[in-house]
């Protein structure tokens, strides 16, 4: 780096992250994290685009003879897209970092929160649901790109029901889901989403009158699930679904009736099959 002081002398600055390490272990990963910046994301419900801020996770692999990476370069790759990221541009953002790092691998993450319109089910009260989404995006040799949500939902418990003279316990839970695409092909947020819920008992709603409390409580009554029963169902759907090519879904239930969490994962590369 060249600088010129005050004086007007030019100034040659050592280079040390460029210096040579004789440890020879090469970092998998290394970069900045937890960077705070806004992005646009096209949205199908409007017809237009919806404005986030997202986590950003940015790193590259080191090989084993160079010292450290330049940390001030990923956020000048940044600040290249004029201070917003559009969705269709992540694997773009991913090069550019890749070349300006001089780096033989790349990742970027997002995380996001998303706002899906929802109406409640029998008033069609409007609400704002908000989910969190994340992108992945990796270049080591050939691109790769994932895509996932976690959503909040209902689950009732089918052993409570069955064992109990009235009434079974209930509790909130998570789903989550994450895909790669099959070549050419992708999936709105928004139709993730919906695949997503439906694995569990019933959907939660951000306004719910009293109408549309009592059709959530029978729902979910009407259609038991374990954590087992929702990543289930979850990947059935995704197994059909010729646009997604690889998924990891994941059900946690926070307990009402125990201080505990139940979890449930299932991953599955269609690819391989």
């Amino acid at each position: 780096m060249i600088t010129k002081p005050r004086a007007g002398v030019v100034q040659v600055m050592p280079d040390v992250q460029s210096s040579r390490d004789e440890r020879r272990v090469a970092i998998d990963k290394v970069g900045v994290r937890h960077i705070t910046y806004p992005i646009t994301l096209n949205c199908p419900a409007t017809g237009g685009v919806q404005h986030t801020v997202a986590k950003v996770n940015m790193y590259v692999g080191l090989p084993h003879y160079q010292k450290g990476t330049h940390m001030s370069r990923f956020l000048e790759v940044l600040n290249r897209h004029h201070g917003e990221i559009r969705s269709d541009q992540i694997m773009t953002v991913c090069h550019d970092m890749k070349k300006r790092l001089e780096a033989e691998e790349a990742h970027l993450e997002l995380t996001f929160p998303y706002f899906i319109h929802k109406k409640a089910p029998v008033t069609g009260a409007a609400g704002m649901l908000d989910i969190q989404v994340t992108f992945e995006a990796s270049i080591n040799g050939a691109e790769d790109f994932i895509m996932g949500i976690k959503v909040p939902a209902t689950s009732l418990c089918p052993c409570s029901k069955k064992i109990a003279d009235y009434g079974a316990h209930n509790q909130r839970c998570e789903v989550q889901a994450r895909v790669r695409f099959a070549p050419g092909k992708s999936m709105w947020i928004e139709e993730l989403f919906d695949v997503t819920e439906r694995s569990a008992s019933t959907q939660v709603f951000a306004v719910l009158k009293r109408p549309d409390e009592k059709w959530v409580t029978e729902k979910a009554y009407d259609n038991p699930k374990f954590v087992e029963d929702i990543v289930r169902d979850l990947a059935i759907s995704l197994e059909a679904e010729d646009r997604v090519s690889w998924y990891q879904v994941i059900s946690e239930n926070f307990e009402s009736i125990h201080n505990h969490n139940a979890y449930a994962m299932i991953e599955k590369d269609k690819r391989t099959d």
